[in-house]
């Protein structure tokens, strides 16, 4: 295990970048043209972010970032 000794400023730093590349990923995910195993490829380095992310943000921004479950993504 690991310990990282940060500031506030730090903090929203990495709470930044880490949502920029989420949002990034979102917005790629979007595009038809990307192959299904690329997305899934994706989709894990979001999940690797994510949990990254709800370290340094606050719950509403979390919230703002969650994702719903495959299950209930492909039937609506």
């Amino acid at each position: 295990m690991f310990g990282l000794l940060i500031n506030a400023k730090e903090v929203k730093e990495m709470e930044y970048l880490i949502k920029r590349e989420m949002d990034e990923i979102l917005f790629d995910l979007k595009d038809d043209r990307i192959d299904h195993v690329v997305k899934r490829a994706m989709e894990e380095r979001y999940k690797i972010l994510f949990t990254l992310f709800r370290r340094v943000a606050s719950p509403n921004e979390c919230l703002k970032y969650m994702r719903r479950d495959n299950k209930s993504r492909k039937k609506g």
